[in-house]
């Protein structure tokens, strides 16, 4: 019988391509991930691996386990999942993976919610940029992922795993407050930040893409002095007086916005979604994440209405 947690490293490799990025996965070392696939060789009777220079390169043979271990670990999750919807309580682990502003904007309030109606579920946050986690809920390091996608920029795609819009989230320009910003006029859109110094995260990411589209499309290349996935820090810079920046509403959920706010052309949104793996999206525990998540978006969207943000 061969060992499903050695066919899950064999697994492992397959996705994440080296010993090394196995055993940082499955908080193992490399030679402990090599010694159980030495095993799982043994187990199998025939070779699973061979050396690729530095690396190891999976045999048709290991192909052929780790194809049939993606369906039992699918057929496992689906098990757990059916005998959890058994109970009467919602209990177990959810581990959540979260980029900052929804973080910041969404999961307080939705925690505070999930304590008060599930106290005996525990919900583990985990910031991750939204192209990363998505790759990491498929490989089973996460139960939840909420992502984000850009207009125009279509979020990576995992197989086996579904997509739940949670809200559309409207993009801004913001500028300092008029008694802080250092020009003589406070930018009433985009094209009039032509001039002015940028603050945006680095690149590579969909938001920083879509940034410099905008202003291109408005007829100018930004100046981007200042480069961080920090979004308190890109509000500090604009609240400073030293430069502005293109932000998601959410970042203002809860609490009134400490910089100008201006609305571009056509009131563009990203998606804010979730997505789970397809053998686990029954789970009660997911479903009740789910439903309070829902539930906080909804209650932020009633307290602090985007409509009521300080256009200029």
């Amino acid at each position: 019988m061969l060992d499903i947690r050695r066919l899950r490293l064999l697994r492992e490799l397959k996705l994440r391509g080296t010993l090394t990025a196995v055993a940082d996965a499955m908080s193992f070392s490399p030679s402990s991930v090599s010694q159980q696939l030495a095993q799982l060789e043994l187990e199998a009777g025939v070779p699973l691996l061979t050396k690729n220079g530095r690396r190891v390169q999976l045999t048709p043979q290991a192909e052929v386990l780790v194809e049939h271990t993606a369906l039992l670990l699918e057929r496992l999750e689906l098990m757990e999942s059916e005998l959890v919807t058994s109970l009467t309580e919602v209990t177990g682990t959810v581990r959540m993976a979260v980029f900052q502003s929804a973080a910041l904007g969404i999961i307080p309030q939705a925690l505070t919610m999930l304590a008060s109606e599930y106290p005996s579920l525990r919900v583990e946050i985990t910031q991750r940029e939204p192209e990363n986690a998505l790759f990491e809920v498929w490989a089973r390091e996460f139960d939840l992922v909420i992502a984000e996608q850009y207009p125009g920029h279509a979020a990576p795609h995992q197989p086996d795993l579904d997509r739940v819009e949670l809200c559309e989230d409207e993009l801004r320009l913001a500028v300092p407050p008029a008694r802080g910003i250092r020009s003589s006029a406070s930018p009433s859109s985009l094209r009039d930040a032509r001039s002015l110094a940028w603050v945006m995260e680095p690149r590579g990411t969909a938001s920083r893409h879509w940034a410099e589209q905008q202003c291109r499309q408005a007829g100018f290349e930004p100046d981007v002095r200042f480069e961080t996935a920090d979004l308190q820090a890109h509000i500090r810079l604009v609240e400073s007086g030293n430069a502005v920046a293109l932000l998601p509403d959410l970042v203002w959920a809860g609490r009134t916005p400490t910089v100008d706010l201006v609305r571009l052309e056509g009131a563009p949104t990203r998606t804010v979604f979730t997505s789970v793996r397809d053998a686990s999206r029954a789970r009660p525990a997911i479903l009740a994440c789910r439903d309070i998540l829902h539930r906080a978006v909804a209650f932020l969207g009633d307290d602090n209405d985007a409509e009521n943000l300080a256009d200029t």
